[in-house]
C-alpha cells in the first residue's frame, strides 16, 4: 500500500482532467449541487451558493489519503468547465478497502464522463494506492449509479431495506464492490 498519497497533480484521461475543486469553479458547481435532481439520491438537498463555497473549501482542502475516512473529492473538469466531482474515502486501512462515489450535471449524462472518470479513480485506488476492494454505497433507485457500477465490474454484494433516515424517511442502501484482482483482469 502507498499510503499516505496526497492528491496534488491533476489526473488526465482521454477527455477529462480531475483535479482539486478551487473557488473560481463556483458558478459550474452550484449549477448541478442546486438542482433537486442531482440530490435526489444524495444525502443532502439541492445546496445555496454559501453552502457551495464552503464545500469547496472543504473539496479544495481534501488532499490526503493516510488514515480511515481521509477523503479526496476532486472535481471532474471538461474543456475548462466542472461538471460534477469524484470521491474516494478510505474504508479501512487495516483491509485496504475504499469507497468510491460520483456526481455529474445532468447535461453531461450519456456521454461516458461519469465511467472515464471512475476509471481513473478505480486506477488511482488499486495501482498508486495499492487498495484490495473498493465499494460504492447508493440508493438502490438510482439506476444511472447501478449502470455505472456494472459498466465499472462491480458487482452487487448487499441491500440493506430501510437502514438509514434519509430526507425524513427511512431508506435503503445498495453496495457494489470490485477487488482489485477483478479489475486489473479488466484493464489487462
Amino acid at each position: 500500500m502507498s499510503l499516505p498519497f496526497v492528491f496534488t497533480e491533476p489526473i488526465r484521461t482521454e477527455r477529462l482532467t480531475l483535479r482539486l475543486m478551487t473557488a473560481p469553479d463556483l458558478d459550474d458547481v452550484f449549477a448541478y449541487q442546486s438542482r433537486e435532481d442531482v440530490c435526489r439520491y444524495l444525502l443532502h438537498g439541492p445546496r445555496s451558493r454559501e453552502e457551495v463555497v464552503d464545500m469547496i473549501v472543504k473539496y479544495g482542502a481534501a488532499t490526503r489519503l493516510e488514515l480511515d475516512h481521509d477523503w479526496i473529492e476532486p472535481a471532474i473538469e471538461l474543456d475548462g468547465r466542472v461538471i460534477g466531482h469524484m470521491y474516494l474515502t478510505i474504508a479501512s486501512v487495516e483491509n485496504l478497502g475504499a469507497e468510491i462515489g460520483w456526481t455529474l450535471h445532468p447535461d453531461f449524462f450519456g456521454h461516458g464522463y461519469a465511467s472515464e472518470a471512475a476509471t481513473a479513480i478505480l486506477d488511482l485506488a488499486f495501482g498508486e494506492l495499492g487498495l484490495h476492494r473498493v465499494r460504492a454505497e447508493l440508493d438502490p433507485r438510482n439506476d444511472a449509479s447501478i449502470a455505472l457500477c456494472r459498466r465499472l465490474g462491480m458487482r452487487e454484494e448487499a441491500l440493506f431495506v430501510k437502514d438509514l433516515m434519509f430526507k425524513g424517511d427511512w431508506g435503503d442502501t445498495g453496495v457494489y464492490a470490485i477487488l482489485e484482482e477483478e479489475w486489473a483482469a479488466r484493464r489487462a
